[in-house]
């Protein structure tokens, strides 16, 4: 499994951006999709994850409310959605992919197999 991340570059703070992770399996309905960010200096944290097919999600406290992760089924793209961005979310993001996770393991970075190169998201204040 491939992932493939874009989208990131420089912004103001308050601004938005959408990042995108375009994976190389055709049945990446089965795979649980997920963004975690890492940021200069600080442990790698969980941004948000989707479920298989897309019916759930989960978003981190710090991001709830601005940032929306969704999948594109035809596209076999996840993309993660951020507005009102802040200088704290200056991050590399990357996506993440997996078959086998269950909910309690989403926000554990360590379980997941598959991982995409990161992007680079800078907000000035």
């Amino acid at each position: 499994v491939q992932l493939q991340a874009s989208g990131g570059g420089l912004v103001q703070a308050g601004s938005s951006l959408r990042l995108s992770c375009a994976t190389s399996v055709r049945t990446y309905n089965n795979y649980v999709m997920a963004w975690f960010r890492q940021a200069p200096g600080k442990e790698r944290e969980f941004v948000a994850a989707l479920s298989r097919y897309g019916g759930s999600a989960d978003h981190d406290e710090s991001v709830k409310g601005r940032f929306t992760i969704s999948r594109d089924n035809p596209k076999n793209t996840v993309y993660l959605q951020m507005s009102n961005l802040k200088p704290e979310d200056t991050a590399v993001y990357f996506c993440a992919a997996d078959r086998s996770l269950i909910l309690s393991e989403y926000r554990t970075g360590n379980s997941y197999d598959y991982w995409g190169q990161g992007t680079l998201v800078t907000v000035s204040s």
